[in-house]
């Protein structure tokens, strides 16, 4: 028969103290190694939290900026339309008034043309010589007259024929309308330009030689 004295033992477990102290030492130790886990998670946690909202005030901030230089552009874009508009009109209108110039210009040329052309026949038509119509057409004038005799009309021809501004003219009939008076009847057509003909020199005969002004002659 075996006697187990738990009076001493529990006093012996008692007195050295040393059993619960392990006990309680094996039990607190997983609970603060979860704690520090649990810290270190929450502390990425919060990091992650701060990293998110900065970039997303951040992110808030370029688009802000981005979208004000869009719409500065857009205005900027809108006052250049306006001055290309308004330089465009401008165009419009000058284009417009360059037109009317020149159709004025055109106008004058036209109107300056019969008035040098009725003043350079006044200057060629000799006295006893008279015009009863003229017909301008094409760059060609036609002419209707009278005239006390042949040789008046003739001169007239001649001082057309040798007018800078009248081509060769064509005299068309001449004839006998009046006895008494004596009255001839013409009609003549020649071609005008406004620009004055030059002058061309006759060319020399063959074999001989033009001298120079000052020069002697040959043989002395």
């Amino acid at each position: 028969m075996i006697k187990i004295n738990l009076v001493r033992e529990g006093r012996a477990v008692r007195g050295t103290g040393v059993a619960p102290v392990a006990a309680v030492a094996s039990v607190s130790t997983p609970g603060a190694a979860t704690n520090v886990n649990n810290i270190i998670v929450l502390a990425f946690v919060v990091l992650g939290a701060l990293a998110a909202g900065g970039y997303y005030f951040w992110y808030k901030r370029m688009l802000a900026d981005r979208q004000a230089v869009v719409e500065q552009k857009a205005q900027e874009a809108q006052k250049l339309e306006a001055i290309i508009n308004e330089v465009q009109d401008y165009q419009r209108r000058k284009d417009s008034l360059q037109q009317r110039i020149d159709l004025i210009n055109q106008l004058k040329q036209n109107q300056k043309g019969p008035v040098r052309i009725m003043d350079q026949i006044s200057r060629d038509l000799p006295d006893l010589v008279w015009l009863d119509s003229m017909d301008i057409n094409g760059g060609r004038i036609a002419l209707n007259g009278r005239g006390l005799n042949p040789n008046a009309i003739a001169l007239f021809v001649e001082n057309v024929k040798k007018d800078p501004y009248f081509e060769e003219p064509s005299l068309g009939t001449m004839q006998q309308i009046s006895a008494a008076p004596l009255v001839y009847s013409f009609d003549m057509n020649f071609a005008f330009t406004y620009a004055p003909k030059t002058a061309v020199p006759p060319p020399a005969a063959p074999g001989t030689t033009t001298a120079a002004p000052g020069a002697a002659p040959a043989g002395q």
